[in-house]
């Protein structure tokens, strides 16, 4: 009798291991096409690693179907052609059911028009706000299937023109970068900013990645203006601004979100900054924003929370891994539609971090909604993907970015429908 209850117990603990190994071999991959090189490569590096740590997160608390999620990571070099060649090998070989990227509108436009959107697969960009994203929903041109988690150009425009008036810069030259997002951010910027009174000298769209801007800045710096309004990225953004500072220009700037880099202030040099304003897509701070700033340096292996891609990639993750759970399947439509159950307003709150997790996915496993809200605040969807939210207004001090103020949604919508 005692050896066949031994025998019983060594097949039973065989099977539990087996299963075990089982489960720990089970993985739900998830594509990221990220820009970790080029211009916007401190953003795509950020971004990446904030995925991964709400998907460990995930897998700690328990994974989604006792299943690991992972990424299957690609380079874009921040450049659409390469996306586009990157998410078609995700989707159409890998078979992913989501695809998160890019970071700059540049890149996620052409992987939603030419691959995730015609193949009905999910895509969540965490930091591309380009309008032309809406109007592509609003054309019926995404399939339903694109979110982001951060709000559209179209704000951030009125909120940056306001707040170049209130600093007194009243007279201003704009350098945009010649793509999508600069486009679209130089237009609504400048229709508010004439609207509340402000003169804008010379407006000038650069090509990315040449060795000198000489040229541009020579023609931002005719009509003697206030300051520049440079919407960039920090690689060439930095190049502009020395070339602006060596050839006399004033040290006044207005800088759009992707500027508030440690990078950019390091290459330009800090004592060239203070007088230095900017606008960034804000956050409503809730538990899981001080989770964030608390654990995810440490995760990322040096890079700083306030990395302006850090945040809302980490939110992009974690709705993602719980819609993966709540949608039961790795269906790209039953994913779709779980990102809004994941994040119902009338849902149980919940919040990042392992333990947090572990309460969602109990309540999803009891048919229940659930809140998440995230790192940024309460996210929610509207039919088109956007979210709404407000917008912090800061300053580059000694060479740190300090929060000097906020402009809430409501602000921003009051003010643009007078504008109109």
């Amino acid at each position: 009798m005692k050896r066949t209850f031994a025998y019983l117990t060594t097949a039973l603990g065989l099977v539990l291991a087996a299963g075990q190994a089982q489960a720990a071999d089970c993985d739900i991959t998830v594509g990221l096409v990220m820009e970790l090189t080029g211009p916007a490569g401190e953003y795509g590096q950020a971004g990446a690693k904030s995925v991964e740590m709400a998907f460990d997160d995930i897998n700690e608390a328990g994974g989604v179907r006792g299943c690991d999620l992972v990424t299957d990571t690609r380079d874009s070099q921040s450049q659409g052609n390469i996306a586009v060649d990157a998410a078609t090998q995700l989707v159409q070989v890998k078979k992913v059911p989501v695809v998160i990227g890019g970071i700059i509108s540049s890149v996620s436009i052409p992987i939603l028009t030419s691959v995730t959107g015609p193949a009905k697969v999910v895509q969540v960009s965490p930091a591309s706000s380009s309008p032309t994203l809406t109007a592509l929903g609003r054309e019926g041109k995404t399939n339903g299937v694109f979110f982001r988690t951060i709000t559209s150009d179209a704000l951030q425009g009125v909120a940056a023109a306001k707040y170049a008036m209130d600093q007194g810069l009243t007279k201003l030259s704009i350098i945009y970068v010649n793509n999508d997002f600069g486009v679209n951010m130089f237009k609504e910027f400048s229709r508010a900013y004439e609207a509340l009174g402000g003169e804008i000298v010379a407006e000038t769209p650069y090509n990315e990645k040449q060795s000198s801007y000489q040229s541009e800045v020579t023609a931002a710096l005719d009509g003697d203006p206030d300051a520049l309004y440079l919407i960039s990225y920090p690689i060439d953004g930095a190049t502009i601004a020395r070339s602006w500072i060596s050839q006399g220009g004033p040290q006044k700037f207005l800088l759009n979100d992707g500027m508030n880099s440690p990078d950019f202030i390091e290459s330009v040099g800090a004592d060239y900054l203070n007088e230095a304003y900017g606008t960034s897509s804000g956050t409503n701070p809730t538990k899981s924003t001080e989770y964030f700033n608390a654990n995810y340096e440490a995760f990322s292996g040096g890079i700083a929370p306030t990395n302006p891609a850090a945040d809302r990639s980490y939110d992009a993750g974690a709705i993602v891994g719980l819609a993966i759970a709540a949608a039961g399947s790795e269906d790209p439509a039953a994913i779709r539609d779980a990102i809004y159950k994941v994040t119902d307003p009338d849902g149980e709150p919940i919040y990042a971090g392992k333990e947090e997790f572990e309460k969602a996915l109990a309540l999803i496993g009891e048919g229940k909604p659930i809140r998440y809200e995230g790192v940024i605040g309460p996210v929610s969807f509207d039919k088109y993907g956007d979210i709404t939210g407000p917008f912090r207004l800061w300053k580059i001090t000694d060479g740190e970015v300090e929060t000097v103020g906020e402009m809430t949604t409501d602000d921003v919508m009051k003010l643009q429908s007078e504008l109109e």
